[in-house]
């Protein structure tokens, strides 16, 4: 059985009364006499729940407390206590207890009790799995946040690729977070001790080019009074990102197909070839397929640097993931402008989702950044988004129909209890809503699951 609880009390009466109750809910019970055999068991059993009497024969329930505490802080504590004193009470909460009951006891109470403890406690865990979770997504994807279907297939592909020493194709439109990811790849790779060297490869001539990426000799031309070591050179063992690949000229096409099969260098004006062990990760906004067709890119170079393709969808493709994603730069920027914001409105989270994003997840950065700047107090209104924001007329966005507050908030509920499995617990917290208020909405709305 999922859920143990224990009974520790002298009276055995009033053990087998619980046991007998508590079974025919379908928990685990043991029951104990004394201080004495229930620490020892609890060196092999853990219980989620524990019945406490505050009156042992062996030792004080008030002293054994703390040690269960100790031993297993995840545990629920509710002392029985048959003085009724409301002083031993509140010092037993004091040290950690759930709750108490007293003497003479009855049984109903004693049933919801431990269904409310054990709820506390899986809802606890809930909270720091999810907690957890996210920690581990941020830290491991450099700041790259979802739980989209889409964008969890990406998270797992990254994490493939990763281990696997192949060069990686990103596609995607500017601003989905195509050097996040590759940073995120190369972090989570063999190499990550070594360099992670990034360079854009449109707007620049092709001397430039060369001279950034490749370094050159001393004397190799007019000007040239030093050596320069080039971004590939210094990225040796580690991995270059370059950005915008479908911009870099012909000629440069052809340099770079070389240093890939020959894994050397030649720096302008040098004689000596130098071995170079690197990763590529390129990206682009283009369809390279169709470069390639058109004779715009090399197709040699694109099928040495297609090995794993990852495409990036556009914010509007996941729109699931944006209060999250706000929630994550509220949190960032709160931070790095010193304010005490932790809270955005409904009404601006609807428009914030009503909108389609053409610059994806760094325009909806943007905005989060500037909202924060210029919010006072703790919460993110509408009147601190852009003022085109402010002005949306959502007939124009999607053709959708425009919705009362009222109906806003019943649709965003729903929501919330489908994502938790109508976890009534669960879903209070992720909305910072008292459970009662939940359930008074619930009513109001006529909120029932199917």
């Amino acid at each position: 059985m999922d859920a143990q609880i224990a009974i520790v009390d002298d009276e055995i009466t009033v053990c087998r009364r619980l046991q007998h109750a508590l079974v025919k809910e379908g928990y685990g019970v043991e029951t104990f006499q004394a201080a004495g055999p229930f620490l020892e068991r609890m060196t092999v059993a853990h219980f989620q729940v524990i019945f406490l009497d505050l009156r042992l024969s062996d030792m004080d329930g008030m002293r054994l407390l703390p040690e269960i505490k100790r031993r297993w802080e995840q545990a629920e504590v509710v002392i029985i206590t048959g003085y009724g004193s409301i002083d031993s009470a509140v010092k037993a909460i004091q040290k950690g207890a759930y709750h108490y009951i007293t003497k003479p006891l009855k049984l109903e109470d004693v049933r919801i009790l431990a269904k409310r403890a054990l709820e506390k406690i899986h809802l606890r865990q809930e909270v720091d799995n999810l907690k957890r979770v996210l920690a581990e997504d941020r830290s491991s994807f450099n700041g790259l946040v979802g739980t989209s279907g889409e964008m969890q297939e990406i998270f797992s592909l990254m994490k493939k690729v990763a281990v696997v020493d192949c060069n990686v194709l990103i596609r995607g439109e500017t601003g989905t977070g195509k050097e996040l990811v590759a940073r995120a790849i190369h972090n989570l790779s063999p190499r990550s001790p070594y360099p992670f060297v990034s360079f854009n490869c449109g707007g620049f001539a092709e001397e430039l080019i060369t001279n950034e990426l490749f370094g050159h000799e001393k004397g190799a031309f007019t000007g040239a009074v030093s050596t320069k070591i080039g971004l590939l050179e210094t990225s040796h063992r580690g991995t270059v990102f370059l950005d915008e690949i479908g911009e870099m000229p012909p000629s440069m096409q052809v340099k770079l197909l070389r240093v890939i099969q020959e894994k050397k260098i030649l720096r302008v004006g040098g004689t000596r070839p130098i071995d170079l062990d690197i990763r590529i990760v390129a990206a682009t906004n283009k369809d390279l397929k169709q470069e390639v067709q058109d004779r715009e890119f090399r197709e040699d170079l694109y099928y040495r640097l297609d090995v794993v393709n990852i495409k990036l969808p556009r914010l509007a493709e996941r729109k699931d993931d944006i209060p999250l994603l706000i929630s994550h730069f509220i949190k960032k920027y709160s931070t790095a402008l010193r304010k005490e914001i932790s809270r955005i409105t409904p009404e601006a989270v609807e428009i914030l989702l009503g909108y389609n994003y053409p610059g994806n997840v760094r325009e909806l950065e943007n905005i989060v950044e500037r909202a924060v700047a210029l919010a006072e107090g703790e919460l993110v209104r509408v009147e601190d988004l852009p003022p085109d924001l402010q002005k949306l007329d959502f007939f124009s966005l999607d053709g959708e129909e425009l919705l009362s507050l009222e109906k806003v908030e019943k649709n965003h509920l729903v929501k919330v209890l489908n994502k938790t499995g109508w976890n009534r617990n669960l879903t209070s917290e992720i909305l910072d809503l008292p459970r009662t208020t939940l359930w008074r909405k619930m009513k109001k709305y006529n909120i029932s699951k199917k």
